[in-house]
């Protein structure tokens, strides 16, 4: 028997396998995606429903939303740390609003993505103007909104009937109009914070991905000083990312705020960390390995059809995190060790 190997044979093979180890390297998330929902289908059938699914998209929308502000800072070389508190503080200040002063759902929604601008350009400020590291400055002002959110009401949470540390009462209520920003659905089947949440990424995809603002940004991160030397506003940039990241986080402020109908001092505990997930996994998907809106939405939607299907199957609440941690990690090792045999 010949057992000499044919050079063209090889030569034919080496590209095949390359394709195949290029294609399982951007399609890694998916593949991980599709076993989730496999599994989960197949251990709890009613997991694979359409009411299901616009569960799942419904808990995600919000951190889908925050994700692709920090996406955008992430983009130009930063990193909000401060989008969680912003969230949290959005919801106290929305409720707020209503229930102490009495406003109605236009003008607390305008007050609160006002706010949101505010500390956009507040960390804006303290990053760009006074060259403060943007982890520390995103830190500090994380810090300063979680204990400035908790001072009107001396830590209580705001519902109507609120007694007001002077000892008065609060008068004011929910609007329903606001409430319907959380709670109602286009034609009664696709819940508005979903359609939120597709607009806001279609919108930023495109500002990101097709146009020469987006590669500025991308610029930016990829090399300040290239960018600064091409004529480039640099500074301008680095700004409009964190005023984008807190606006975005205070639009998903006031979709919890609308969904709950209260200002729970504990909305946000779990925003930020579920939100740079959705943001560190878009980077596996279709192997780009960089911040993209796409990437951030997909992992949004990952992160939530896990969490949906653990709580179905009676998954203990404190291995949740755990698990979520283990198949980040699979997901990025997987698709960097792949693209590392690649070379």
């Amino acid at each position: 028997m010949n057992t000499r190997r044919d050079p063209h044979a090889l030569a034919d093979a080496l590209p095949l396998a390359a394709q195949l180890r290029d294609g399982l390297r951007r399609g890694v998330v998916f593949l991980l995606l599709a076993a989730l929902v496999l599994i989960f289908s197949v251990l709890q059938p009613a997991f694979l429903t359409l009411a299901n699914a616009m569960s799942i998209l419904q808990a995600v929308a919000v951190v889908a939303i925050i994700g692709t502000g920090v996406t955008v800072t992430l983009a130009v070389g930063g990193f909000d740390l401060s989008v969680g508190a912003v969230a949290a503080s959005s919801v106290m200040a929305a409720s707020y609003a209503m229930i102490v002063l009495d406003l109605g759902a236009f003008a607390t929604v305008a007050l609160v993505l006002a706010f949101g601008i505010v500390v956009g350009l507040f960390n804006a400020l303290l990053i760009v103007r006074l060259k403060v590291p943007d982890l520390l400055a995103t830190l500090s002002t994380m810090f300063l909104l979680t204990g400035l959110q908790l001072i009107p009401t001396a830590g209580r949470s705001i519902s109507a009937g609120l007694i007001l540390p002077d000892g008065s009462k609060a008068t004011g209520k929910v609007d329903p109009l606001f409430l319907a920003i959380g709670r109602s659905s286009l034609f009664e089947t696709l819940p508005l914070p979903v359609l939120l949440m597709i607009l806001v990424a279609i919108v930023l995809f495109v500002l990101t991905e097709r146009t020469r603002f987006g590669r500025l940004l991308f610029a930016t991160g990829g090399n300040e000083t290239a960018t600064r030397l091409a004529g480039a506003p640099v500074e301008r940039l680095r700004g409009f990312a964190y005023v984008l990241s807190a606006s975005l986080a205070a639009l998903g402020g006031i979709i919890v705020a609308a969904r709950i109908g209260r200002g729970d001092v504990s909305s946000g505990a779990s925003l930020l960390m579920d939100s740079v997930a959705a943001s560190l996994i878009g980077f596996a998907v279709r192997g780009l390995r960089r911040p993209n809106v796409g990437g951030t939405i997909v992992g949004a939607v990952f992160v939530g059809v896990l969490l949906n299907g653990l709580t179905m199957l009676n998954a203990p609440y404190y291995t949740q995190d755990f698990i979520k941690g283990a198949v980040l990690v699979s997901a990025l090792a997987l698709t960097y060790g792949i693209n590392r045999k690649m070379r």
